[in-house]
Order: C-alpha cells, then structure tokens, then sequence
C-alpha cells in the first residue's frame, strides 16, 4: 500500500486556512497520533515531505489533507512510509 489520493463525498477540497508559511525543523521520534486535527509537516522515506492536515490515524495509515500549494487535497498515507512529523505550535496575534 503507497500513498493514495481519493474524494470524499464528491469533493477533494478542505475549507481550512492555508498552513504556515514555514517548514519547521525536523524533530526526531514524534508520532501521527499527536499531531491529529494539527498542521503537520511530514517527512517521507522517500524524501518528500509536505503540510498535512491528519483527520485519522489507524495502525496501517492515516488519512487526511495535503496541502497542494494552492488547496487542500484528501490524501491517505501509508505508515511504513513516513520518516518523521512536526506538528509545532502555530503562533496566533493574541
């Protein structure tokens, strides 16, 4: 099992604000589970790595959105794929 890209209900897009406009450092020894309904940086295996929005974490994956560049896309990965995730605070103005 790869990574995948599926619709849900129709629609491949999210109504959330895009993610920060930062890539925060690569930590080590942090888990997708800590990170569910949280920005999240993903580092692949294969050198990938991206913004992610994890809506569900089971032991065989996650699934959730990625951010395209421009939108958010529903987006499933495989957990023997992952190297590393950064969910880090986001600053707010207040």
């Amino acid at each position: 099992m790869g990574m995948q890209q599926s619709e849900v209900s129709g629609s491949t897009r999210q109504p959330l604000p895009p993610p920060p406009a930062y890539i925060p450092p690569k930590p080590y020894g942090t888990y997708m589970i800590d990170c569910v309904h949280q920005y999240t940086y993903v580092w692949l295996l294969n050198g990938d790595s991206f913004w992610f929005f994890p809506i569900r974490v089971e032991s065989f994956g996650t699934s959730g959105f990625r951010w395209t560049g421009s939108f958010w896309m529903f987006f499933g990965i495989d957990s023997r794929s992952i190297d590393t995730v950064a969910c880090p605070p986001i600053p707010t103005l207040y």
